[in-house]
């Protein structure tokens, strides 16, 4: 528990001294624990720590835990790639999604969020850096998937997310400005657009530099860990 206590409040340090070297306000920016592949104890331990908001890769893991952590008001953000035979369970059991690329998707999870629920948050997931590896949308479709979302009645779009190459920090800075920009310019069209999903454990700062309003950490909080990284 110290250690976890530690690493949150260097962590929460972290943002704290970004947010103030980028003259921005304090707490304007959110911190999204990234608690793929670690067990519920971890988790226990951040909540009790103060920690709310968790963001889990995978359906089945992420469902497991949400539901043996039910008693908790922890907000569970999906923050990994979603099939079209997934979107069920993310739709019944997580209150963010950041990853949406497709009608398709926004359409399955629209029709499969229970009605006793609130509308579903969800991001619009930006391939910044135009990887033919990853997913997402180019910049220049964001508006038309933008409406698209917006006209689902079980949806509520909230803005973007990206997870750029891995480059040098100047080539970063460009893709984070641009995320920045069409940022802003979905907050022109739509009021309840508030926030931009960017940034994790190696390029905090930065991110917080160029308007991030989330950014997932995982590493400098859990730990190391083995598989795909997206925190």
């Amino acid at each position: 528990m110290t250690d976890f206590s530690q690493r949150l409040k260097l962590v929460q340090q972290q943002i704290a001294d970004a947010e103030a070297q980028a003259n921005r306000a304090p707490q304007s920016v959110q911190l999204l624990a990234v608690s793929k592949t670690k067990p519920i104890p971890d988790i226990e331990a951040f909540y009790q720590l103060g920690q709310r908001a968790f963001g889990e890769n995978y359906v089945q893991e992420g469902v497991e835990k949400a539901q043996t952590l039910a008693h908790l008001n922890i907000t569970w953000h999906f923050i990994g790639p979603l099939q079209s035979n997934k979107t069920k369970a993310v739709a019944e059991h997580f209150h963010w999604l950041h990853t949406v690329d497709r009608l398709k998707i926004a359409q399955r999870l629209s029709e499969q969020r229970p009605s006793h629920l609130p509308p579903l948050n969800v991001l619009i997931q930006i391939n910044v850096s135009q990887e033919a590896s990853k997913a997402g949308v180019a910049l220049n479709d964001v508006d038309t998937l933008a409406d698209q979302i917006s006209a689902l009645p079980n949806l509520q779009l909230r803005g973007l997310m990206c997870i750029p190459a891995q480059q040098d920090a100047i080539a970063l800075k460009q893709d984070f400005k641009a995320m920045q920009q069409s940022f802003h310019g979905l907050q022109s069209r739509y009021s309840q657009v508030d926030t931009l999903s960017m940034g994790m454990s190696g390029d905090l700062s930065l991110a917080v530099e160029c308007g991030s309003t989330l950014v997932r950490i995982g590493t400098a909080l859990f730990g190391a860990r083995e598989g795909r990284a997206n925190g």
